[in-house]
Parts: C-alpha cells; structure tokens; sequence
C-alpha cells in the first residue's frame, strides 16, 4: 500500500505542480497564457527559413503573437492592413500605454540603434479615430528564430490606441508602399518584407491559422501542414496592383492585400458586386483581407441587397450594423477566383442583443464609399473558416498572391437554429444593446474622388523589378508553372518540428528539430527582474491540491484493505 501511497503522492505532485503553472500563468504575465488544445506551438521553428508560433484570440477580437525586440518579449496584435511594426514605450505615459508591458528605453539595449538620434517622427491613424506616435529606431526583432539585427520600428510615446490581454503594439504585414516608416527611412522595409528581400526565407510568403477556441498558429516561410492537408486545395488569388497617387510617379505597385470579389449568395443566390469605382478597377470590386478588422465590412449597395435576401433582417444604425433573427438557417458565400467559400450562421452572427434576444448583430456592416476603391474588407469573421496564404511574390518572376484553404466541405450541412443557439450561448455573445422601435434608412453619401492616378494603368497579375522578394527565389506559384507541392510546409507537433522542402531539382528534403519551449515573462530585459507578476504562492496552491487527492486515496486504501 505505501508503494502504492507514493506513487501516487508523486503523481499527484506532479498534476498539482502543472495545475499551479497554469494558475500562476493566468494570474501573471509569465507564458503560456491559455491551454493549446490542438497542439503545442508556443515556439516551433527550424534553422532553415520557416519559422512558426501560436497565434492567440484576445478580448478585442484581435489576434496576438509572442515576438522579441531586443531579447525581451512582447505581445503583438497581427495587422495585414497595415505593414509598420510599433511597440508601446517607457516613454508613454498614457492610459492606453501604462496597462501594458512597454519597451523599457531606460534599460539601453545593445542592439537598439537610434534613427537620427531618435527625431524622425513616426506617426499612425486608425479608421476608428484611433491614433499613435512616437519616434523611429531599430532595433533587433526575433519571430522564432527567424531574426533581423536591425529591423525599423515605431516606438510609441503617445497613444489612445487601447490593447487588451497584455498585447503591446501591432505587427503589420502589408506591402512595403504600405508603410509610413519604409517610406520615411531608408532601407526600412516590414519584417517579412525584409526577410523575403534578403532571401532568408524557404519562400516568401507567411501562412494564417485563426480559430476561437483553440490555438492558431503563424508560419513564416512555410504554410502549417497540421492544417493544410492537400495543397491542391489551395485556390489562388492575385493581388491587385495600385496605380501612383500622382503624376511625380507614372509606376503601379503592390500596396494591398487585395482580390478580386467575383461575388456573393444568401442559400447559393448569386448576386454580383456592385464596385464603387468600376472604371479604375476593371468593373472589379475589391476585397482587402484583414486580419486586423474582426468581422466583414461591405459597400452599401452591396450589403443592403444581400439583406434584402434574409428574412426578417433590419438596418438598426446609422453606421451600417444589421441585425436578423437569430434562429436564421441561412448560408452567406463569397466567391474568389471561380470558387465559393461558405459562412454558416455562427460564422457570421455577431450575438443576441439584450434588449431583443430573439434578434442578432450580424455582418457584414455596412459602410460609406471608400475612396481608395476597396469596397470590401474581409475579416476575421470569413478568415477563421480558411487557412490563408499571403505570398510576396518575386521580383521580375512572380506576382504577389493570396491562396484560400477551405477548412470546410462546400456540401457541409448547414447548422441547425438550436445549434447556433447552443454556440451563441456557450460563446456568451449577448450584446448590451436594445434595437430601435422605428425603421431606420439606408444613408446617402456622395461618392469621394478616387484616390490614385488613373492615368498610369495597374494591370492584373503584373510582375514587377522591385519591392518584392529577391529575385534568387525559383518561382514555384507563378502562372505558367505553378507547383504548389515545392510548397515549403513545417509540421509542430509536441516539441518536434518537421520542415519538407522540394529544391529546385526535384529533391525532398526533410528536416526535423526538437524545439525547447521555456515560459518566458512579457517585457522584462534579458538578466532583469523588473516585470510584475501576480503568482499564487506555491506551498498553499500545492497543499489544497494535494491533500484531497492523498485523503481519497487512503480512504479508498483502507476500503479495499
């Protein structure tokens, strides 16, 4: 029996010691912050290009990784509509900066390097009013193990920009046209855009796996093969060039994420887009994909007619929020490059609202002509139903990309109002609100002037010399030669990585590494002690799980005994 007794004593120290590392976790800054149910990809990389990492759901709706500058680590919000990296800093003193962990600039990193000794100003704005500023510098930023010494960033002295969850700046991953820094000092391309211009990658691309419950993950360099199962799979879009926003340059360029909207159904009813601008976009409407906006946003001319199609819906504001019954059974499709990707309810229903729980916020919303001819921007709400691809393209070789991995069959069965139900209520989505008593009109707006030149063309599936990735890159998904299987994919499972890479002779190369997985404290410098952390002290949080676990056995003992 006492054999038996510490056996099971061990055990019992073992499982309580995980259960206080996880208590400790969610009651401080220190990481893993969530349980990762899927599989464990806190840090999974390989030393040959690709890197990978857990990307998480936060409060807000926006989605998170763990990166480090200057060896201290930070949680960053991921932005495909925009492509600067900015970090809060000690040199903020807002509301906004003081509930996050900032970059210490008291600490003088030995990789920070000042931009003009920390006067060229950086600034940015957000659609919703929300603004940051502070000051360029470099410094060294770390994705895995996937490092650039020098990389340019914005260090944040002042902001109303609000972050949840600890998350203390945003990575973005637009075009390098796209960005305020890129385009204020020299040599100061985005993240990935730099790593694909120094060909540190295996490809340049970087793939996204978003879910609500359980742990996505970012690859860069790769695309997440534990999601992506057939690559044949992938439906490939090509991003729409920009044309100059004056006369002083007659070149088009990359400037979004962008694709073109074939179109969209209400239970397989196809209607057509309407685009804004259909002289400067080919008759197209356009579709940014933004990982950055949570839900789906559309032109009203657009969205009022796929209303009109749900029963019982109703515009309920003024700033373009519907709402429809929340036992609806109805299907939305969008449709990009011939192939249509499917929403179900639950994919699409913001929540009941209080006032009227048998009615839903739901997307998309409704919004004013935007002058820059996105019509669409597509959110989190579609992203989190496909595994997504954005590939830089080459330079002189291939143009830049988006490939679509439906996570779902297209003949999936549609959800059941009792299930949506269920999900709505497991999800707590009831919202604060009570909807109007009064029929609220569709707004008029006088459609802006269109924001680029028009004059210089910006042809479709254009291959351009220059800001995509180095040219030294094969290209493996350019039209005439497309061979998505050269695709490189890493694998996380556990603590091992496995890299498969098909070189330019045909030969599959694989690559396995056992990756450590420490905890690590969010803004704390390398060798200091500084963060603050809210830990439950282990000897009460060992003894109260303990006990009950010893006292059930010896009862248990003694009965069979």
């Amino acid at each position: 029996m006492w054999l038996a007794f510490t056996v099971v004593a061990l055990a019992a120290f073992q499982v309580c010691t995980l259960a206080v590392s996880l208590q400790e976790a969610l009651h401080s800054d220190v990481l893993p912050l969530r349980l990762q149910s899927r599989q464990s990809l806190q840090s999974r990389s390989l030393s040959s290009g690709t890197g990978i990492a857990s990307v998480a759901y936060a409060d807000d709706k926006s989605y998170y990784v763990v990166l480090q500058v200057g060896g201290i680590h930070f949680r960053v919000a991921l932005d495909t509509g925009s492509a600067d990296f900015w970090l809060m800093s000690s040199a903020c003193s807002t509301r906004a900066c003081s509930i996050v962990p900032r970059y210490p600039l008291a600490y003088e990193s030995p990789t920070f390097v000042s931009v003009n000794n920390n006067s060229t100003a950086f600034t940015v704005q957000y659609a919703d009013g929300t603004a940051a500023s502070g000051f360029v510098a470099r410094e060294s930023v770390q994705f895995s193990n996937l490092t650039i010494a020098d990389q340019a960033l914005g260090f944040v002295t002042d902001t109303n920009v609000t972050m949840v969850d600890n998350v203390s700046g945003i990575l973005g991953l637009g075009f390098p046209r796209l960005s305020r820094i890129s385009n204020t000092v020299a040599n100061a391309t985005p993240f990935v855009s730099t790593l694909g211009a120094q060909g540190s990658l295996s490809y340049p691309l970087f793939g996204l796996s978003l879910t609500l419950n359980t742990t996505g993950s970012l690859a860069i360099g790769a695309i997440d093969s534990s999601v992506v199962k057939n690559v044949s799979n992938i439906v490939w879009n090509e991003v729409v060039p920009f044309s100059p926003l004056d006369s002083t340059n007659n070149v088009s360029s990359y400037l979004q994420w962008a694709i073109r909207l074939t179109s969209f159904a209400v239970n397989g009813a196809v209607v057509t887009p309407i685009p804004t601008y259909p002289n400067a976009t080919h008759n197209s409407s356009l579709a940014l994909l933004d990982v950055g906006t949570p839900g789906l946003i559309g032109p009203y001319q657009d969205v009022s007619r796929l209303f009109s199609m749900i029963d019982g819906s109703r515009l309920v504001d003024s700033s373009g929020q519907w709402a429809i019954p929340c036992n609806t059974a109805d299907t939305l499709s969008f449709t990009f490059n011939h192939q249509n990707f499917t929403l179900q309810p639950s994919d699409y229903l913001i929540g009941p609202t209080s006032g009227d729980p048998n009615y839903c916020l739901t997307w998309p919303k409704a919004s004013p002509p935007s002058a820059d001819g996105l019509d669409w921007q597509i959110g989190t709400a579609f992203l989190r139903t496909v595994y997504s691809i954005f590939s830089y393209g080459i330079n002189t070789k291939e143009p830049p990309l988006i490939g679509l991995y439906a996570l779902s069959a297209p003949n999936a069965t549609i959800e059941t109002p009792e299930a949506v139900s269920a999900f709505l209520s497991s999800e707590s989505a009831t919202l604060a609100t009570t909807l109007p008593n009064f029929i609220v009109s569709t707004p008029t707006y006088t459609t802006p002037l269109y924001t680029f030149n028009t004059s210089v063309t910006a042809p479709a599936n254009g291959i351009v010399s220059s800001g995509l990735a180095t040219s030294t890159y094969s290209a493996i998904l350019a039209s005439h030669h497309l061979n998505v299987s050269a695709l490189p994919t890493i694998t996380g499972f556990q603590n091992i990585a496995t890299l498969v890479i098909t070189d330019a002779s045909g030969l599959i190369r694989t690559t396995t590494s056992t990756i450590a997985q420490p905890s690590v404290t969010l803004g704390e410098p390398p060798g200091s002690n500084t963060a603050t952390s809210i830990c439950v002290p282990l000897s009460m949080t060992l003894l109260s799980c303990i006990i009950p676990i010893v006292i059930t056995f010896l009862v248990a003992g003694t009965t069979i005994l």
